[in-house]
């Protein structure tokens, strides 16, 4: 298959564990890119199905279209052009997730070595000029971009596009340099809850979700069952005062809580990171806090993945700053 677009970049060649399945794949903008064809052989899925999950990742907007899809032209055997839609990891992703599907996780964790080594390169090469960037004055130069965008200064589609992808990887990586620093904060913008999540709601929730996953055999027979009352303990914790003060008075307080402690205190016998997630979720959309304004989700499930993961590996006395990041990430 010739690529007559998607040509700039690197084609970095895939195999399964064992060989059964070969597939190139293009790297290019810091991600890899594959269509729903090499999706369905990836996954052993068909086709129709994958492209019923990607109409469902879009139509929930989990993810969004215009960022995550790039269309091509390719010549196949038969001599004919045709234009097809290549989708980025992002997509890749969230499919294999919906699949439950092991191939999925092998190669997420391919496709991320693949991409360090592609950002390593160069990040070695600017090594020296990004190690003199200081901290503040980017900060100030993202709040410019954001202004000159708020303001609709750019009459260019593809220059605020462009712009808009400075400034979202120029707050993440903000963020993880200053978590790397130790000299995350917390936000000084923070919301107070119009919804209350109370442990009746929470297990309702969890066994619909439950019964969701089963349909489509994604959960075992322990998914969602109570080890003790220690999930009981955690949403009343939520909502403990001191004085008459509650400890975690904001949404983006109780939202990281809640996050943290079902994931690091496993009440639930299977499920404990998908669980802490869709609660996490749940609670942050019905305070009518879960999207940004321009319509993105302000964590979207791969961002969520990587925090409920960096989470469950962290050291228990790093739980301020993990705190912090989950709070910071919604502020963004």
């Amino acid at each position: 298959m010739k690529t007559n677009d998607l040509n700039k970049g690197e084609i970095v060649i895939y195999k399964t564990k064992g060989g059964k399945t070969a597939l190139e794949v293009k790297v290019e903008k810091d991600t890899v890119w594959l269509s729903q064809k090499e999706m369905s052989e990836l996954f052993q899925k068909d086709v129709k199905t994958i492209n019923e999950h990607i109409k469902n990742i879009f139509k929930e907007r989990e993810l969004l279209g215009k960022s995550v899809i790039r269309k091509s032209r390719i010549t196949a055997s038969d001599g004919k052009q045709y234009e097809i839609q290549f989708y980025n990891l992002d997509v890749i992703i969230s499919v294999g997730y919906r699949v439950k599907s092991k191939q999925g996780t092998q190669f997420r964790i391919w496709a991320t070595q693949v991409l360090r080594e592609h950002i390593l390169k160069g990040y070695t090469i600017n090594h020296k000029r990004l190690s003199e960037v200081n901290l503040k004055e980017l900060e100030q130069a993202v709040g410019l971009i954001k202004e000159t965008l708020n303001k609709k200064m750019l009459t260019n589609d593809e220059a605020t596009g462009l712009l808009k992808v400075i400034t979202d990887y120029a707050n993440s990586w903000i963020l993880l340099q200053k978590y790397d620093n130790n000299k995350l904060e917390d936000p000084k913008k923070k919301h107070k809850p119009k919804y209350e999540l109370n442990y009746e709601k929470a297990i309702e929730a969890i066994s619909k979700l439950k019964t969701d996953l089963n349909t489509k055999k994604e959960a075992s027979d322990l998914f969602g069952n109570e080890r003790d009352r220690s999930f009981e303990g955690i949403i009343a914790n939520l909502y403990q005062t001191f004085g008459s003060d509650e400890l975690y008075p904001s949404i983006e307080d109780k939202a990281a809580h809640l996050l943290y402690f079902i994931i690091k205190d496993h009440p639930f016998t299977d499920g404990n990171k998908r669980i802490g997630a869709f609660l996490f979720i749940l609670f942050l959309s019905n305070n009518g806090y879960l999207f940004k304004s321009n319509g993105e989700r302000k964590i979207n499930d791969n961002a969520l993945v990587a925090l409920a993961l960096l989470i469950a590996e962290s050291n228990p006395k790093e739980k301020d700053t993990m705190i912090k990041l989950v709070m910071n990430f919604l502020n963004n």
